[in-house]
């Protein structure tokens, strides 16, 4: 089986040292471009609770088996860092030097290595020797705390905004960036410090413009895009469940309304004093046909109205499946690679990596003969 894809990053080596997260994240992303990511996973396991096999963040990865605890770890590591072009680790500031594989030893190995540094308070900071996960992070950058009903508690929005969006999204855009400079002439290895605060913070960036211009308040529910404007939200239908409406332009805002059939009671788009009517009308009336009957009053239209799916009922709608935006392998019915490339498309070319199952292969296929498992005193023999 070939070790990497077709994408627009074939040739390019990673190696990622085992976490959890967005760490994981970023480096399937540079697989599914077509990289050719190594996973170094510890003896034992990284302490995710999912079967290996259904580990959709490891596909398209190769993983070798390194206890970097063991004498010979380090060594194994920097052996392959010294044949990388990228390096990702999402380990607490100061973990990765104190097992030797720190920037300064990676970099000194290979000066033109991108060094990528996946963590949620960053580098330094007060709180950057601290534990967090993804709803800690985005609660301190105002983040959260603009997402819900204005009576409720904030909404929280699974680990997307934090550990992918954030974080991973970020990372990779750093790596890469910083394996454009390191490829240009003069050009040098360095590290990458990819903070989900940092991250989270940025992808509020237009919000706080319009704070500042006086179009966006500073409260949850009460404005144009976080479920405070009548034409913008999640409606319940007959059956129990949800339309999505986003007709926040006039011309949108009136084929919705025609289309709902309140054209004759609804106020006009911009009457704000109005708005509670509104939502009151657009309310009532989802709630007198099922959502598959409202699917069909607006398939074609540019309402902008589209039915709220769950994730298994995703990949069957008829836009998805016409893109192909979901795909099977292995028997697995997962996300495809993105975005798309008319040059040199990426897919889904290997399974969920399991740990150490390839590590004869990149030991042949990155010239490292001494990292076959049989010449690793440091790994005990169940974990063979």
């Amino acid at each position: 089986m070939a070790a990497t894809g077709n994408g627009p990053l074939a040739g390019v080596r990673v190696v990622e040292l085992a976490g959890i997260g967005p760490g994981p994240f970023a480096a399937m992303l540079l697989a599914d471009l077509g990289a050719d990511v190594v996973r170094v996973d510890r003896p034992g396991g990284s302490g995710l609770a999912i079967d290996p096999a259904y580990d959709l963040t490891n596909r398209n990865k190769r993983s070798v088996l390194v206890d970097l605890k063991a004498d010979d770890g380090r060594a194994r590591v920097l052996d392959l860092v010294e044949r990388a072009d990228v390096l990702i680790e999402g380990y607490r500031p100061g973990v990765a030097e104190r097992l030797g594989v720190g920037p300064e030893e990676c970099l000194e190995r290979n000066p033109r290595l991108v060094y990528g540094r996946m963590t949620g308070w960053g580098q330094e900071g007060p709180l950057a020797q601290r534990a967090g996960h993804d709803i800690a992070y985005i609660a301190v950058t105002g983040t959260l705390g603009m997402i819900g009903k204005p009576d409720e508690p904030p909404t929280v929005p699974a680990n997307l905004v934090g550990d992918y969006a954030g974080g991973s999204l970020y990372l990779v855009v750093g790596v890469l960036a910083a394996l454009h400079h390191a490829r240009t002439e003069g050009g040098s290895g360095q590290v990458v410090d990819a903070a989900i605060v940092d991250g989270a913070a940025h992808l509020a960036t237009m919000i706080h413009g319009m704070m500042a211009a006086g179009g966006w308040q500073d409260r949850r529910g009460a404005n144009l895009l976080d479920g405070g404007c009548p034409f913008y939200g999640n409606y319940e239908t007959a059956d129990g469940q949800y339309m999505a409406v986003g007709a926040l332009e006039q011309q949108f805002y009136i084929e919705f309304i025609e289309l709902l059939g309140i054209r004759d009671e609804a106020p006009a788009r911009k009457d704000f004093a109005r708005w509670g009517e509104l939502r009151t009308a657009v309310a009532a009336r989802f709630k007198t046909r099922t959502r598959a009957e409202w699917t069909a009053v607006f398939e074609g239209s540019d309402a902008c109205v589209a039915p709220v799916l769950s994730l298994r009922e995703a990949p069957s709608h008829p836009h998805l499946a016409a893109r192909g935006t979901f795909v099977e392998h292995g028997g697995l019915t997962q996300p495809a690679p993105a975005p798309r490339f008319s040059a040199t498309p990426g897919s889904v070319y290997r399974g969920p990596a399991q740990p150490g199952a390839d590590t004869a292969e990149v030991a042949r296929d990155w010239d490292l003969p001494g990292l076959t498992e049989e010449d690793q005193p440091g790994l005990a023999k169940e974990d063979r």
